[in-house]
Order: C-alpha cells, then structure tokens, then sequence
C-alpha cells in the first residue's frame, strides 16, 4: 500500500479538539489492516537502517506503532508518559506548551547509558514532546537514532525542534 493510498484514508475532523482546529483522525489507519501492515513495514525499515538499542514510545498512540514496531524489530519497547502515571521509580523532563509546561517520563531504568534509542509517535506537529524526549534520552547518557511518525503536519515545522536529529515520516501534511 502507497503512502498516498494510506494518506487517503485519514480522516479530517474540524473543530475538535476545539475550534479552528483540524484533527487528523488516523482510527482508518488502525481499522485497515494491509494499511496498518504497511505503516509497520515501513517503521521496520527505518528502525532497521537506524540500529537502535531500544523503542521510546510516545504516550499514548505512540504506543500502538511503537509495539507494533518493537515486536517487528525484535528490539524492546520503553513507554514515555505524562507525570505521574509510571508504577515505578521515573525520570522526567519538563517541556513547554502554548501556554505554561508539562513533563513526560520513563521508568528510571528505561534508558541505559550508551544506548541507541528511536522516539516513535504518531504525529509530529510542533515537535515540543519528541523534543522533550530527546532530551530525557541525553540526561540519561544515551543517544536517539532517529525519530519515526507516521504523519508530519509540516506547516508547523515540528523536526525544527529536534535540532538535527534524524526525523523519518510516512505521510506528510
């Protein structure tokens, strides 16, 4: 399946999650199986062409790619999260947001030293969180070896934010 054949199956919702806003609805994405095989299948070549340690998922349909992708890979899956909903002990960065901050975490013992990591999420938009990420992965003393997203919403120049790491998207908006 085409890039253009799986971009044709996003959905557009307008006002939601508030007015003026365009959601991009990828639920046809998860519905359709040789789409979402073919998505997968295209992670898997990047994360290959990468040699990454690990698999940074973004909370929370990060989660649904990156497992996907981890078990297709055969590399381990870590899941990056708001504060405070992580069972154990967590190291968090704190980020901003349009109007105040907020913080994502991973369980301290996510992330070894050295480490190669991909920070994967379903969408990049404004890059803050993937940016936020990036650099939870540096304190920690490891490296991210590229970022995959399944859509890039390109007028909001997210990659800017990820200051030269490598950034792979499917679809492009």
């Amino acid at each position: 399946m085409s890039p253009d054949e799986i971009k044709a199956l996003i959905r557009d919702v307008p006002d939601f999650p508030k007015p003026g806003i365009v959601f991009k609805d990828i639920t046809p994405l998860l519905a359709d199986v040789t789409a979402f095989r073919a998505i997968v299948d295209r992670l898997a070549t990047w994360a290959e062409a990468a040699r990454a340690d690990g698999i940074l998922a973004i909370e929370s349909r990060g989660f649904i790619f990156g497992a996907a992708l981890a078990a297709r890979a055969g590399i381990p899956l870590q899941l990056v999260r708001k504060r405070g909903k992580l069972p154990r002990a967590t190291v968090s960065v704190e980020y901003a947001l349009e109007y105040g901050t907020d913080h994502v975490e991973v369980h301290a013992d996510a992330i070894e030293r050295g480490g190669r990591y991909l920070i994967v999420d379903d969408v990049i938009a404004t890059g803050g969180t993937a940016a936020a990420v990036a650099r939870l992965v540096a304190q920690q003393g490891a490296a991210v070896a590229a970022c995959l997203f399944v859509l890039e919403l390109d007028f909001l120049h997210g990659r800017d934010a990820l200051d030269g790491i490598p950034v792979q998207s499917l679809i492009n908006f």
